[in-house]
């Protein structure tokens, strides 16, 4: 050991951090051996921390290297506290972990036992298996013969097909060809990107972590489409933003996009044609905010993008259809997590296929970042909002019809990791579907490789030949780049001399990096290879365009790290006129910093850690530059297709000192990699692109609203609702009641109580101004001048026997103005309404009626009571039936509208559209079947293991299947469920309700809030015109009640006790991200006696 004592301080660290006696014989055996200084370094380093730190062991490395023993020893001493300070802290923490997973134990034994990492994978892994086993298994025997099992899917999109450097998916059987049909200009495209800022020209890219690259290509996108010769309008939805501290621009409702044609031709078409960005307000209204905490605000982007489009459908069909049918959007596109999750609310809404473009994926950001061991996963959980973003991805999956990728390293390596997806699974499904065998209700969505594309139309390129300042440059002369003209030369752009400023010799090869500030871009690894190999240094100039900035101290915590830490290394390495980061570039200067890095012979780096496609990458080959990238994620499809680089992995500083060295340093090669660029670039060309994408979504199952009965009433039509003609009664009645009759308030008791009323005081006119004495008709005609609803009243029948809603509801629902939903979760402890619904329900009654615009207010009941016990609950109360609009039973599966009568059986109409609307992906059987195996408690030896749920088959309908839960404390959660069933391909809606009594399982389209939506598309009741009436708690669905445009007043005390025990497991993400705890739209009543208060203050707003 003499000579190298900062072993032992490595062995005491060993020790201190908890490392067994056996494994630190083991080390110093190593040592003794003469193992080399990396190796040990790896070793110790490796051992102590948990991980590998490359930095953390290249220090050592060099520390071991210091020529004198003495600054040796100090350093390495230093160094074996710092290692060993590490170790202290993840113990630290691993002890928390285990202390807050021991906690959560005990509270729930049976379903929330939480493990470490490596526990954690291989259960998933493990779980993942089965439930594709399973799934498996059921679909197969009985129904493929046996060539069918062996044959291979020819037609499968899997894997995709190569022709020379081109990659072409493989065509389906069904697919057609757009250039094969007549084009008419009628498709109408939505796309959804939320976050960042979003704008035409002059994109602010790399301003933040927000505004990247995705927001170049959504707008690209939408101009592109729309100049495609079938596409009619394109509206790309993002959030508004008033906030002083950005542009203004970022605040205006609608911005065009189009301005020019790829045709030559010019086609007339309406005023509404073309490409906007349109701005829907949701969250702080004069707030710029990060992505993360966009979340508990999706359903009030939801809610405005809802009345967007419905605007706009009509407007459309107007326009293209002369007024005669609407024109519905052709797909949702929703563009990251969280327009995913926008765009399979709004797809549920109105019933239309939805597309999804995931960009980057929160499952593998998880496991990266767990990989890398300095974060625990609560605080990246705080962070970054990881499993809300997640649970948003799946939900998105869910949903959508088509998934589209850049990459096929995007659909086995990062999609694969998710439930509700898996390759071999989706393969047999759609090998099913097109030979029209049962699938037993799974569904996966389909996914394809769709590269993004380039607007070659500006890109201007130097000569392929020795680049001098002489010499004419190329330009594209057509927007899909196959044809390249020579153009005159051009004076220096400006950004060029703020680039050169920094350089000692500006006339060395540039390696170019455009790219924001972002830890997983890797930048400081590039600068650290870069400072560590002086021959590259001595060769080459590096750029570093790292978004805009004016103060380091005014950024974001990530951002700001990475650059504090860029000018740190540049000072430890001296690079002091071989680096350039200039503070600020337009979006227009962009192709000229390519331009200047291909005249100096220069390279283009992405060394990200992953890069789910790399659109710079593409840029950059347009403009002539070779390119060094990451070998994981898109990078490799783009070099196979192009051939114009090298690929690199981001985690060896060596390899990419390497690679650019060869490339800076090899003329030939750089020339090659140059040529093969220009050469294969049109490949991703937009008019390609959008061409794919159009034949790709002309194979999704198209569907639109669509009602079995469009009884079209005028709104202002004579004929009169049961409702309203009884409340023209109730109405007589208070007339007569003030006059000094005996009658009360609440109306006559009986017909023949009708009929004296009517006999003196008069029947109210279908405009509600005039009443006209019954007593002056004819007795003959009495009758007959009634309402027909009233006529059914006195003479007690009803249309009991009708499967259509009758004209008169229509006319009703119509005309109503605003709407009041209850929507109060109150029961015992046997999960019984109690009291407190049936105080609330009177107190909101009492409070419409007293209100003479009531004609103008619906009532809605919004419960997970079937209709036999709503009809019980109100029956036993005394409540007519018909003082409510409509009654949303059984958690949203089913939807029905009263009618009035005596008899509560006869009083309800279902709504046979909200059936067929939400029957999307209805498992039924198949699903009830895997629900019993997965409730079936597994025998443990010769223990009884007691059964936590059970079918109820009294509550079942054709769209909800009940169980009673036995034994709650044994219960499993909502996420624990619904995993297993979308690892089985099975979508729906699991929730438990009635305080912990009863479990639903619903289709994947009903819910209680997206059922006031329905009622927004088919009745035309925006849902900013309602107000929802709520507990503290309630059922598993209750946060999805909170939020939206929609007002909502939460009645403390209305309910004692909910379900949200049984929602989540406690290392998920909280209902904070998922409706805001507070806001413009929700307010709070005391007490029970204070909702009529709320009730009169909405019902006399102005809308």
């Amino acid at each position: 050991m003499a000579g190298n004592e900062w072993i032992g301080g490595y062995l005491d660290a060993i020790l201190d951090s908890g490392s067994g006696r056996d494994e630190t014989k083991l080390a110093a055996a190593k040592i003794g051996a003469g193992r080399d200084a990396v190796t040990a370094a790896k070793y110790f380093v490796n051992e102590v921390t948990g991980h590998d730190d490359a930095a953390l062991y290249r220090t050592w490395i060099k520390a071991s290297a210091t020529k004198y023993p003495q600054e040796r020893g100090s350093r390495m001493e230093y160094l074996c506290w710092r290692i060993w300070h590490i170790a202290r802290r993840k113990k630290q923490q691993a002890l928390a972990d285990h202390k807050l997973k021991q906690k959560d134990y005990i509270k729930r034994p049976s379903y929330h036992m939480e493990w470490d990492d490596a526990q954690r994978l291989a259960r998933r892994h493990l779980e993942r298996q089965r439930g594709a086993k399973e799934a498996a298994d059921e679909m197969s025997c009985e129904d493929l013969s046996e060539g069918e099992k062996e044959k291979p899917d020819v037609a499968s999109e899997l894997p995709p097909i190569v022709e020379g450097n081109e990659i072409r998916l493989g065509k389906t059987s069904n697919e057609t060809d757009p250039a094969d049909q007549k084009k008419e200009k009628r498709l109408y495209i939505v796309l959804i990107s939320m976050h960042g800022l979003v704008r035409g020209d002059n994109m602010e890219l790399g301003r933040d972590s927000d505004t990247g690259g995705q927001v170049k290509y959504v707008v690209e996108l939408a101009r592109a489409l729309a100049l495609m010769p079938e596409v009619y309008r394109v509206d790309l939805l993002t959030r508004q933003i008033c906030d002083p501290a950005v542009d203004y621009e970022y605040g205006d409702p609608t911005e065009m996009l189009t301005v020019r044609s790829y045709d030559d031709e010019v086609t007339e078409s309406g005023e509404s044609c073309g490409a906007y960005i349109v701005r829907i307000p949701c969250g702080p209204k004069e707030k710029y905010i990060r992505k993360e905490l966009l979340w508990p605000y999706i359903q009030e982007f939801v809610d405005g993008a809802l009345s967007h489009i419905l605007n706009m459908a009509r407007v459309l069909g107007d326009q293209i259809n002369n007024g005669e049918a609407h024109v519905w959007p052709h797909v949702i596109h929703g563009h990251y997590a969280d327009a995913g999750d926008s765009a399979s609310l709004l797809s549920g809404a109105l019933n239309v296929p939805m597309v999804l473009t995931g960009h980057s994926l929160g499952r593998n950001k998880l496991e990266q970042l767990l990989t890398q061991g300095r974060e625990t996963q609560g605080n990246i959980n705080a962070t970054y909002k990881i499993m809300r973003r997640i649970e948003a991805e799946e939900l998105s999956l869910d949903t959508a019809e088509l998934v589209i990728t850049s990459t096929r390293q995007e659909i086995e390596e990062q999609w694969g990791l998710y439930d509700g997806f898996n390759v071999k699974t989706e393969r047999a499904l759609r090998i099913r579907a097109r030979r029209n065998i049962s699938c037993h209700g799974r569904y996966m969505p389909r996914m394809v490789v769709i590269p993004p594309g380039m607007d070659f139309s500006n890109v201007v390129v130097q000569d392929a030949g020795d680049v001098v300042d002489d010499v004419d440059s190329l330009a594209f002369s057509n927007s899909d780049g196959s044809v390249t003209t020579p153009v005159s030369p051009r004076s220096d752009p400006p950004i060029w001399s703020e680039i050169m400023r920094f350089f000692t010799n500006p006339h060395k090869p540039m390696i170019l990096v455009l790219a924001r500030p972002d830890p997983k871009k890797n930048i400081t690894s590039l600068l650290e290879a870069f400072g560590e190999t002086r021959p590259l240094r001595d060769l080459a100039n590096l750029v570093l365009i790292m978004g805009n900035r004016d103060d380091i101290d005014n950024m974001s915590g990530g951002n700001a790290d990475v650059l504090v830490q860029v000018l740190k290394l540049i000072d430890k390495y001296d690079l002091y006129g071989q680096v350039a980061y200039p503070k600020h570039h337009r979006q227009s200067d962009v192709p000229e910093i390519y331009r200047l890095a291909a005249k100096t012979k220069g390279v283009f780096i992405n060394p990200a850690l992953v890069e789910p496609f790399g659109l710079t990458l593409i840029e950059a080959a347009a403009h002539g530059l070779p390119m060094v990238a990451t070998k994981n994620g898109g990078p490799v499809d783009i070099q196979k297709t192009l051939s114009n680089g090298l690929l690199v992995d981001p985690h060896n500083q060596k390899e990419i000192a390497d690679a650019l060295f060869k490339l800076v340093s090899d003329r030939n090669l750089w020339i090659d990699c140059r040529r093969n660029g220009l050469k294969n670039i049109h490949l991703y060309s937009w008019p390609e692109h959008c061409r794919t994408y159009l034949s790709k979504i002309a194979q999704c199952r198209m569907r639109h609203p669509q009602w079995q009965n469009d009884n079209t009433v005028d709104e202002n039509n004579d004929v009169e609702s049961q409702g309203d003609s009884l409340r023209d009664v109730r109405d007589i009645s208070l007339r007569l009641s003030l006059d000094g009759d005996k009658l009360n308030s609440g109306g006559s008791k009986s017909p023949a109580d009708f009929l004296k009323a009517l006999e003196r005081y008069g029947v109210r006119d279908s405009n509600g101004d005039q009443v006209r004495p019954l007593r002056s008709m004819k007795s003959g005609s009495r009758l007959e001048s009634m309402p027909e609803s009233i006529k059914r009243s006195i003479s007690g029948t009803s249309d009991k026997n009708s499967s259509h809603l009758s004209s008169s509801k229509v006319s009703l629902l119509r005309r109503r103005k605003k709407l009041i939903v209850i929507a109060v979760d109150s029961y015992n402890n046997a999960g019984q309404p109690n009291e407190m619904l049936l105080k609330t329900i009177k107190a909101v009654i009492k409070a419409q009626q007293s209100d003479s615009s009531q004609k103008q207010t619906g009532l809605v009941l919004s419960t997970a009571l079937t209709s036999s016990e709503v009809q019980n609950l109100l029956n036993s109360a005394e409540i007519p039936m018909h003082e409510f609009d409509a009654l949303i039973v059984s958690s949203g599966s089913e939807l029905y509208y009263p009618s009035g009568g005596d008899d509560a059986g006869a009083d309800l109409h279902a709504d046979p559209d909200y059936d067929s609307h939400i029957d999307y992906r209805w498992g039924g059987d198949g699903l009830r079947k895997t629900l019993a195996s997965i409730f079936t408690p597994e025998q443990n030896g010769e223990k009884k293991v007691e059964r936590a749920l059970a079918e109820d088959e009294e509550r079942f309908n054709s769209h909800c299947l009940a169980y009673k839960v036995l034994k709650p404390q044994l219960a499993p959660s909502v996420d624990q469920i619904r995993l297993r069933l979308r690892q089985r391909g099975l979508r729906c809606h699991v929730m438990y309700c009635q305080n912990e009594a009863k479990m639903r399982v619903i289709p994947l389209l009903a819910a209680r809030s997206q059922a006031l939506r329905y009622l927004f598309v088919r009745w035309g009741l925006d849902v900013a015109n309602m107000l929802v009436i709520v507990g503290e708690t309630g059922d598993t669905d209750h946060e999805e009640l909170l939020s939206g445009t929609h007002k909502t007043v939460i009645v403390k005390g209305a309910v004692t006790s909910g379900c949200d025990r049984l929602l989540r497991v406690a290392s998920n993400y909280a209902r904070g991200d998922v409706a805001p705890a507070d806001g413009p739209y929700i307010s709070t009543a005391e007490t029970v006696d204070d909702v009529g208060a709320a009730v009169m203050k909405f019902t006399k707003s102005r809308m």
